[in-house]
C-alpha cells in the first residue's frame, strides 16, 4: 500500500487530494500548519501532521515522523491579487517563502529517501498563470513560474535514480481560499490610479467562462502520481486544459 504526503491539506485542493487518495485506499499523510482532524474522515490509513513549510525544523520533524513516502504533493501556497506597485515587499517575500522556497525545501527533504529506494514521485502544484500572463498577479505568477522551471530541471536529475517530478497546474478556482493567508486586503493593493484598469479585470474574474474545482485538481494529482511516462505538465480543470492546448498550439 502506497503512502502520499500532501502539504496544505486543511482546505481547498490539498484537502480534496488527501480525501481522494484516502478513498482510493492509499495511506495518506495530511500535513497542515494547524492540524485539524475534523476535516477528514477517521481512518487507520490517515495521519495528520503539523507542518510549516517555511521552517526547516518543522520540515525535518515532519519528514522524520512520516517515514517512507511514495508521493509528495507540494500543494501549500498563498496568493495575492493587486497592483505590483502597491504590494509590500514584506508580502512578496512571504509569498516566495511559501510558494517557492517552501516547495524547494520539501522537495530537497524527500529526495534522499526516494533516491535510495530508486522510486517515488514529487508533484508540485502551480497555476495556469504560468501559461498566460495575468494582470494584477505579478508576484504570485513569479513565485509559481519559478517552480515550473525548477520542476522541469530537477525532473532530469531525479530520472537518473528512477524518481519522477511532475507539475499539476490548476486553472481559476473562485471557491479556493486563494488569499486567505495574506496580511493585506485586496482593496489596499488597488490604488486609485489603477481603478479604471482593475475594474474590468475583476468583472471578468466574477464571470469566468470556465473554472477549476477541487476535484479537478485531485484527479490531476492522481493522474500525475500514476504516470510512468515523461509527461511533466498536468493541467487541472476545463479552463486549464483549454489554456494549455492553446499554448502548445
Amino acid at each position: 500500500m502506497k503512502t502520499i504526503l500532501v502539504t496544505g491539506s486543511s482546505s481547498g485542493y490539498g484537502l480534496a487530494t488527501a480525501r481522494h487518495f484516502l478513498d482510493e485506499g492509499w495511506n495518506v499523510i495530511a500535513a497542515m500548519r494547524k492540524p485539524n482532524p475534523d476535516v477528514l474522515p477517521a481512518s487507520h490509513r490517515l495521519r495528520i501532521l503539523a507542518l510549516d513549510i517555511t521552517s526547516e525544523e518543522s520540515i525535518a520533524a515532519a519528514i522524520k515522523a512520516a517515514g517512507p513516502i511514495d508521493v509528495l504533493v507540494n500543494n501549500a501556497g498563498i496568493g495575492v491579487v493587486g497592483a505590483f506597485e502597491a504590494t509590500p515587499m514584506k508580502q512578496i517575500r512571504k509569498i516566495f517563502e511559501t510558494n517557492t522556497l517552501g516547495t524547494l525545501a520539501m522537495t530537497q527533504a524527500v529526495i534522499p529517501q526516494m533516491r535510495e529506494r530508486r522510486q517515488g514521485t514529487i508533484i508540485n502544484v502551480t497555476s495556469t498563470v504560468t501559461y498566460v500572463s495575468m494582470p494584477l498577479a505579478a508576484a504570485y505568477t513569479a513565485s509559481k513560474t519559478a517552480i515550473e522551471g525548477f520542476t522541469g530541471s530537477v525532473a532530469h536529475e531525479l530520472a537518473h535514480f528512477g524518481v519522477r517530478a511532475k507539475l499539476v497546474e490548476p486553472g481559476y478556482g473562485p471557491t479556493t481560499r486563494f488569499t486567505a493567508n495574506v496580511d493585506v486586503k485586496i482593496e489596499d493593493l488597488i490604488p486609485a490610479e489603477y481603478g479604471s484598469f482593475a475594474a474590468p479585470i475583476f468583472e471578468a474574474f466574477a464571470n469566468p467562462p470556465a473554472t477549476t474545482n477541487e476535484s479537478d485538481v485531485a484527479q490531476a494529482v492522481w493522474a500525475a502520481a500514476h504516470d510512468t511516462a515523461d509527461q511533466l505538465h498536468f493541467p487541472a480543470g476545463a479552463d486549464a486544459v483549454a489554456l494549455y492546448n492553446a499554448r502548445t498550439i
